[in-house]
């Protein structure tokens, strides 16, 4: 039996969690459907994962205005919680654990999605990237820059999708403000240069994000709820790190010692080499774990012997494994085991139907 940090059981919110190996979420468009519902093959993909300590699903948008890629599920219409129903009874028969990630792409989308309309931002500032559209990538537009009016909706969508989310069996949230996304780009200089109470100060960039954690905290309770940065995001999605970057992201990490329930907070290290890119922190859990009281889950490119170190140094409570879950649904099993990690094939990342997604073998067969 093996001896690993990562084997070890831990609490988090309400719940007793079998180990601290985390499933990151990952967007996998297999919602190939007009209401982009959750399909029996989406709740076998998740159930076949179940042994992990806690499964993070996809990112799920909180409404039709939220969409930015094609085939991934939501979780705003009646249709959709019926569909993620099915998978969150296939996790929990395994005894398993699961929080939904709400998402919304912002500016990270096209009028295609949205009858013609712009894409919503903080400011009107072209990310100038690509969008995944039906009719493959497209160029990004100038967004609409949102009223303060509009702002306060998008809290309301949120808090909505959370209420939905517990309707359909999951045991909590988790708010993707992280990779370039709404709450991201309200965070940077780079897609906010608003000059009422959402830009300028680091309190009020990270006001929508707070206005938002509260609304749902509230609806459900805070024990349900974890949050997800990337502070040292950088060069896609239009996200670019200036000398206010790390400390608005200080602020908001610290803050968020004051919601003493919160299940998580969930920290990317750079998904991109940031060697050479002034102001960047190059050890998020190093940097932020010293900030942050509460239970700091840890994220991108560990395998068994660093995830199990970084756990062992007491710079974070929880290690977020992607790309390792989507070719070994037994990673558990294999962490126990010190059994190899199979290899994912990249190309079926987020293509339709079960090759890639829930044909890679376990350990027992």
């Amino acid at each position: 039996m093996a001896n690993d940090a990562l084997l070890n059981p831990i609490k988090i919110g309400r719940y007793e969690l079998p180990n601290r190996v985390f499933m990151a979420p990952m967007t996998r468009s297999r919602a190939n459907n007009p209401e982009n519902v959750a399909t029996p093959l989406i709740a076998e993909y998740y159930s076949q994962r179940a042994s992990t300590g806690l499964l993070i699903t996809e990112g799920s948008q909180v409404s039709k205005q939220g969409v930015g890629y094609i085939n991934t599920p939501g979780i705003h219409s009646q249709a959709q919680v019926e569909g993620w129903k099915q998978v969150t009874q296939a996790v929990h028969a395994k005894n398993g654990h699961i929080f939904c990630q709400l998402w919304h792409c912002g500016r990270m989308s096209h009028p295609d999605f949205h009858n013609g309309r712009l894409p919503i931002a903080p400011s009107a500032i072209n990310p100038k990237d690509k969008s995944f559209t039906q009719e493959g990538f497209k160029d990004t537009v100038t967004p609409h820059a949102l009223t303060v009016s509009e702002i306060h909706d998008i809290t309301k969508d949120f808090k909505k999708a959370a209420e939905n989310a517990i309707t359909a069996g999951f045991d909590g949230v988790e708010i993707h403000s992280a990779n370039g996304y709404l709450f991201h780009q309200f965070f940077t200089n780079c897609s906010n240069i608003r000059t009422d109470e959402y830009g300028g100060s680091h309190e009020n960039k990270s006001r929508f994000f707070f206005e938002t954690l509260d609304a749902i905290g509230g609806a459900i309770g805070f024990e349900r709820v974890g949050i997800r940065l990337n502070p040292s995001a950088h060069g896609f999605f239009g996200i670019t790190i200036d000398q206010d970057t790390i400390p608005t992201f200080e602020y908001i990490v610290e803050r968020l010692n004051d919601y003493h329930d919160l299940a998580y907070a969930h920290l990317l290290e750079p998904l991109v080499s940031v060697d050479q890119v002034p102001y960047a922190v190059k050890e998020i859990a190093k940097h932020f774990r010293p900030r942050y009281k509460g239970t700091l889950v840890i994220n991108c490119r560990f395998n068994r012997a660093s995830g199990n170190r970084v756990l062992e140094e007491g710079l974070a409570d929880a290690v977020a494994f992607g790309k390792p879950f989507i070719s070994n649904p037994d990673l558990v099993e294999r962490i126990r085991q010190g059994a190899e990690w199979a290899r994912w094939d990249e190309n079926t990342f987020y293509t339709p139907g079960s090759k890639g997604y829930t044909d890679y073998p376990r350990l027992d067969g």
